[in-house]
């Protein structure tokens, strides 16, 4: 991992607030909003369970969910560049959950993103994956 890649900085940065958000440490209105700022207004996103959900529906969650998940950790790893160009780039990596009292959970996730006039990086879409249980 390139500690100085731009893109995987967004990717560690982005959790962070949405862990903050989602764990009640942070509770201000600017932070949801600092936060979706981070999102395209063409956002996608495909679950880990297959659901589909667009910039609206995503802006509707976090909106809810503020401070919904106590004790949450999250952990990335892997980051891997897949592709870049002058318009974004599209990024995969590793995410771990935990929550007090809760079975973890880890996804493998890509994300794309968009790269804006000013440069300014956006979620363009997001597809996450469940990792499947190690075989006994």
């Amino acid at each position: 991992m390139n500690a100085t890649n731009l893109y995987f900085d967004d990717v560690l940065s982005t959790h962070v607030l949405i862990r903050e958000w989602l764990a009640g440490e942070a509770t201000a209105p600017e932070h949801c909003a600092g936060l979706l700022a981070r999102f395209s207004s063409g956002f996608t996103m495909v679950s880990p369970g297959g659901m589909r959900l667009d910039g609206a529906g995503l802006a509707a969650f976090f909106r809810a969910a503020g401070g919904s998940r106590p004790g949450l950790q999250m952990r990335i790893s892997d980051l891997v560049l897949i592709q870049e160009s002058a318009a974004g780039a599209t990024v995969s990596y590793r995410e771990f959950q935990s929550l007090p009292g809760a079975e973890n959970t880890e996804r493998w996730s890509t994300v794309v993103y968009e790269k804006t006039a000013s440069g300014a990086l956006l979620w363009r879409h997001l597809h996450e994956t469940w990792v499947a249980p190690a075989a006994a």
